[in-house]
């Protein structure tokens, strides 16, 4: 595989100049969501701590740069949708959303926020007697009760240990991650043959499962873009 791909030929979802440069750094695949950008395109091109490669690659092995509670030095490591990166030496933390543009974007959170990792169940299998829960950002976590927790739940984890779970019913809030209505935050109402009634305001609207992620009840459990 090579180690760059044309700019023009990037995600539409890098929130970059295209023209500036002919090649970018490809990244390396992960978790469930094919949308998520490298270390090295974060701190050059959108946090504009760098200006070159070589500089984030000292950035990244001299200081300690956390993906999600991990330190990371690869610069093609690949932070995806709802991943946390945390600058303790400058008190810097940023979690990746999407927002109404269909672009990701980091939103700067606080210290403690950072501790908080929500994660989307797509998947369900049984290991040893006890129910895994298989996660958007490739994540597993096991639980004792195995009815529980359904396929498009999320769990809030504090330090790897689940803090809360969010159920996908009438009510729930919901972030778009897909659609025509990406990037914001909307109630669902009724659900049909895997359809689901959404609401943002007076306006109604349908989503399909696979577009909604859980984020809470009354109010989200973290910070969003758009709420």
């Amino acid at each position: 595989m090579k180690a760059h791909i044309k700019r023009h030929a990037m995600p539409k979802t890098w929130n970059i100049k295209r023209k500036k440069i002919r090649f970018v750094v490809r990244p390396f695949p992960g978790g469930k969501f094919n949308f998520g950008i490298p270390l090295l395109v974060i701190f050059r091109d959108i946090l504009k701590k760098a200006k070159n490669a070589k500089e984030v690659k000292s950035i990244l092995l001299n200081n300690e740069i956390y993906v999600d509670g991990v330190r990371r030095k690869d610069p093609k490591f690949f932070v995806g949708l709802m991943d946390v990166i945390s600058i303790p030496s400058t008190n810097e933390y940023f979690r990746m959303l999407i927002n109404k543009k269909n672009e990701l974007e980091l939103l700067a959170i606080t210290k403690d926020e950072a501790n908080l990792l929500l994660c989307k169940i797509v998947n369900k299998s049984l290991v040893k007697g006890k129910c895994q829960l298989n996660l958007h950002n490739g994540r597993n976590i096991l639980v004792d009760k195995t009815n529980d927790y359904k396929v498009g739940d999320s769990v809030l984890l504090n330090k790897n240990k689940i803090e809360k779970h969010i159920k996908l019913e009438k009510g729930s809030l919901v972030y778009l991650i897909g659609g025509k209505h990406i990037g914001m935050v909307a109630t669902a109402s009724d659900v049909k043959d895997n359809i689901w009634k959404c609401k943002i305001g007076t306006k109604l609207f349908d989503a399909i499962k696979d577009h909604l992620f859980v984020v809470g009840k009354e109010k989200p459990a973290i910070s969003l873009l758009s709420y």
